[in-house]
């Protein structure tokens, strides 16, 4: 095989690992990050490169559907909706690579888009799908579009939802916040290692390491191939976390020997950094609702080697008597609309509801309940979300106060200088990507009442 014809090859391998992973997400319900991470271990083989184009056309190409689906509407004389479905896979990721990716020449595209449907056995559509793409590649030019459901691919609603909360200026920070690559943030386990001992490993192994502003805990990763292969992965000195679900840890005021409940933990991030951070003093005990999501916790730890915290299985409803007022920290970091990390899944935007964040609403609140029940007079209850949405964050705070003996503790200064919120004094804070560079998050901590 000449180098030409190998590299036409691989060029069509990687398509088709696209077109898998994404009918898979968009035709059968599937999770990107998920499907994703699936091919690429199963594909260990391919060359870097093209395990990054696969990364990137499949990522973008969910993360801009609103728009594909309004092009290829546009363009093609047969709705998306009555296409059959992997034309409309094959015809999506093609739409992303021909107005996105300038390094792909829109022939090459429109050529591998025909390849595919004719190894999907359905080559008599080849005509009509190469006909649809070359005519978008000569109408690039009127696909600039305004609307911001449309530029940014987010559904009306959220938009609308976000600028009852927020100044428009701050909705389309959040928009564009959302869109843009962002390094791997991992935090570390500083009683395993020192900054300047994992810096060195994760530089000895080339890859670009940057200090998280918000986090002195939290560094940013560039240009690995696969962090299972990374030293300070496998010696249990790293771990992937947010800088901001790291600064939980911060905000919940931890004294030595302290005892901590994590009653949602899987796969183990927070109640890792409280163990951490305890310096082998107290206990740390992280709970979750199946096997499958606290064997996850149990491989973490593990891999972390601290011996003072372990994982059990528990559904977070119901009540343990055992813990009756046992906790000096209570972490309640819930369930949600998962609206703070689109950047990072994107096909979140796709399936939440209106429907779906008022059900989620009650199930906080009935874990919220229990979770109370568990934290020691004078102890600490730290709720959290992933999420940028006022009825399951401030909203829920406000609920919370309301109904329980609680008072709202002053965060000021615990999350180091970069934080800065008035907020933070009442006890709770909302970051939102674009303001800080890390996930939509909310931290709120409340302080038991003493008999």
């Amino acid at each position: 095989m000449t180098k030409a014809a190998g590299k036409a090859s691989r060029a069509t391998k990687s398509r088709e690992v696209i077109l898998d992973i994404l009918f898979e997400v968009l035709e059968r319900d599937g999770f990107v990050h998920g499907s994703l991470r699936m091919a690429l271990e199963k594909y260990q083989y391919l060359e870097k490169p093209d395990r990054a184009f696969i990364t990137r056309v499949a990522e973008g190409t969910v993360e801009n559907l609103l728009a594909i689906d309004e092009v290829l509407g546009r363009c093609s004389s047969i709705p998306v909706g009555k296409m059959k479905p992997v034309v409309r896979t094959v015809l999506r990721m093609s739409v992303y690579q021909i107005l996105w990716m300038d390094r792909v020449p829109d022939s090459a595209v429109c050529n591998e888009a025909v390849k595919l449907v004719q190894g999907r056995r359905l080559g008599g559509l080849g005509g009509f799908v190469n006909g649809v793409l070359r005519g978008i590649a000569r109408r690039k030019e009127e696909f600039l579009f305004e609307d911001w459901p449309l530029r940014y691919s987010m559904p009306r609603w959220l938009i609308e939802m976000w600028q009852e909360q927020y100044p428009k200026k701050t909705v389309e920070g959040m928009l564009q916040a959302f869109l843009e690559d962002t390094p791997t943030a991992v935090r570390c386990n500083l009683s395993r290692a020192s900054m300047e001992e994992i810096r060195e490993s994760l530089e000895g192994q080339q890859v670009k390491v940057t200090p998280s502003p918000l986090s002195p805990q939290v560094l940013l990763l560039e240009g690995y191939d696969y962090l299972e292969r990374l030293e300070a992965f496998c010696r249990g000195w790293i771990l992937v976390q947010d800088a901001a679900s790291a600064l939980v840890a911060d905000a919940a005021g931890l004294q030595p020997g302290s005892v901590v409940l994590d009653v949602c933990g899987a796969p183990g991030g927070k109640g890792l950094h409280m163990a951490d951070r305890l310096k082998g003093t107290g206990l740390v005990v992280v709970r979750d609702l199946t096997e499958e999501k606290i064997s996850l916790a149990e491989e973490n730890i593990a891999r972390a080697r601290l011996d003072n915290i372990k994982a059990e299985v528990w559904d977070a409803r119901e009540f343990d008597g055992r813990w009756q007022e046992k906790a000096d920290v209570v972490i309640a970091d819930l369930p949600c609309s998962g609206l703070g990390v689109i950047g990072k899944k994107p096909d979140i935007k796709y399936r939440v509801s209106r429907e779906r964040i008022d059900s989620l609403v009650l199930l906080q609140r009935q874990i919220l309940a229990v979770a109370a029940r568990y934290v020691k007079p004078g102890g600490t209850l730290v709720y959290s979300t992933c999420t940028i949405s006022y009825q399951e964050n401030e909203g829920q705070r406000e609920w919370f106060l309301k109904n329980f003996p609680f008072t709202p503790e002053n965060i000021a200064g615990r999350m180091g200088t970069a934080v800065k919120e008035e907020s933070m004094k009442d006890g709770y804070v909302q970051l939102l990507p674009g303001r800080y560079p890390c996930d939509g998050f909310f931290i709120a901590v409340f302080r038991k009442e003493s008999e």
